[in-house]
């Protein structure tokens, strides 16, 4: 008798045969190996400070928030953090959310008026949050500021990551801004990346580019990255912030924030404007990792910040490579479609404040070695990058086909 799902084993089978099924593995506590996987960029997550600020949270405000942020979800903790937020991020006011993607989903479905100018490889919450919109959406040619004046026009919103999260490399914000400027258009910088790790002292991607202030800009953060804990916020105008507060449906119908990591983002932030060179650690640790894989000869993107990417030819090929790491000891990230086009298939590489030199040349030697047991590649970074397709029309209603990375 067949079922309503019988078309799942069909697309499972597809999976298989393409090199694309993805597997959980759970970390153990006690884990040995060298992660250069994760985005815990500042290394915070297991810092004893960040863990006994969510501990305290946890006692003082039970295990969850109880409600939504406009219910009974707002804890003075969550008062407290955005204002910290709003302050190091040099904005007029924060709006903390559960996570980075609804923040971003919440600030484009919120802001988004007439049309939105998309950079092609920008994250899928992003992209989501396009599509949602429903507001006319045109893709502009990645880290490319003429495409995007070619389709500016008045009250649209350009939409871009501050650090793209697979290859590494930094948006032209300036001259994105003024190009918005001069059209009357909006700018919303999603710094997931780039906070905690650009700007003076990681202060992101708004004081690097000297938008601090700015009425036409605004920022979105994820706290699970640079900060270590869980949980995203928009970074803005006041009264941007008060009208996100007011009309978007992850901030209206989502619980809030769990205060542990409320506890935890405020006590890592705490940190890292006590100890600023954190910061500088990071992009000097990931320009070691750049300078010996280049000198190994393994084609690597330049880091604008804390990301490395690495092309890897096949599916089936970026897996292998990331398993014999994996049994060697170093987690490297695998980037495989949809996460990436096709034929772009990647390792990621991210690097951290806490990380020495002897565990920098472990890593390098690894990757290297694990790699000559692969079938040789011809490619170089720069010609593994896919040519993206730029798409601008809209679906019925405004639904945008966003066949980018992450899509």
């Amino acid at each position: 008798m067949s079922s309503a799902f019988d078309w799942i084993d069909q697309r499972i089978e597809q999976r298989q045969r393409a090199g694309l099924t993805r597997t959980l593995r759970p970390r153990r506590s006690d884990d040995t190996g060298l992660d250069l996987a994760s985005n815990d960029y500042l290394g915070l997550a297991r810092d004893p400070r960040v863990v006994s600020a969510a501990a305290d949270a946890v006692r003082r405000w039970g295990a969850g928030s109880t409600g939504s942020r406009l219910v009974t979800g707002t804890t003075e903790l969550h008062g407290e953090l955005e204002e910290q937020l709003a302050d190091f991020y040099g904005a007029e006011a924060a709006l903390v959310f559960s996570s980075g993607y609804t923040a971003n989903l919440a600030a484009i479905t919120a802001l988004a008026d007439t049309r939105i100018v998309s950079d092609q490889h920008n994250h899928a919450s992003l992209i989501d949050g396009c599509r949602l919109s429903r507001a006319e959406t045109t893709i502009a040619a990645h880290a490319n500021v003429k495409s995007v004046r070619a389709q500016l026009r008045e009250r649209a919103l350009v939409v871009t990551e501050s650090v793209f999260s697979v290859d590494g490399d930094v948006a032209p914000l300036p001259e994105l801004h003024r190009a918005c400027r001069e059209h009357g258009a909006g700018l919303l910088v999603d710094d997931a990346h780039g906070l905690g790790v650009i700007g003076p002292g990681g202060a992101g991607a708004f004081r690097a580019a000297g938008l601090c202030g700015e009425p036409d800009v605004v920022a979105t953060v994820t706290l699970s990255k640079s900060l270590g804990t869980q949980g995203g916020a928009v970074l803005g105008p006041r009264r941007v912030i008060r009208h996100l507060a007011q009309t978007a449906r992850t901030f209206i119908f989502d619980t809030g924030l769990a205060p542990a990591c409320a506890g935890a983002a405020k006590s890592a932030l705490e940190i890292l404007r006590a100890e600023p060179d954190r910061a500088d650690r990071v992009q000097h640790v990931a320009k070691l990792f750049h300078k010996g894989l280049v000198e190994t000869g393994i084609p690597v993107s330049e880091p604008g910040a804390a990301v490395l990417s690495i092309p890897a030819g096949s599916p089936d090929q970026a897996v292998r490579w990331a398993a014999r790491c994996r049994e060697e000891g170093i987690v490297v990230g695998c980037f495989r479609p949809p996460s990436v086009p096709d034929e772009a298939s990647r390792l990621r590489l991210t690097a951290r404040a806490d990380l020495t030199e002897d565990q920098i040349a472990q890593a390098v030697e690894t990757i290297t070695a694990t790699r000559t047991d692969l079938p040789p590649t011809t490619q170089s970074f720069r010609n593994a990058k896919p040519d993206y397709r730029i798409i601008t029309r809209t679906r019925p209603l405004g639904r945008v086909d966003h066949r980018s990375r992450k899509s």
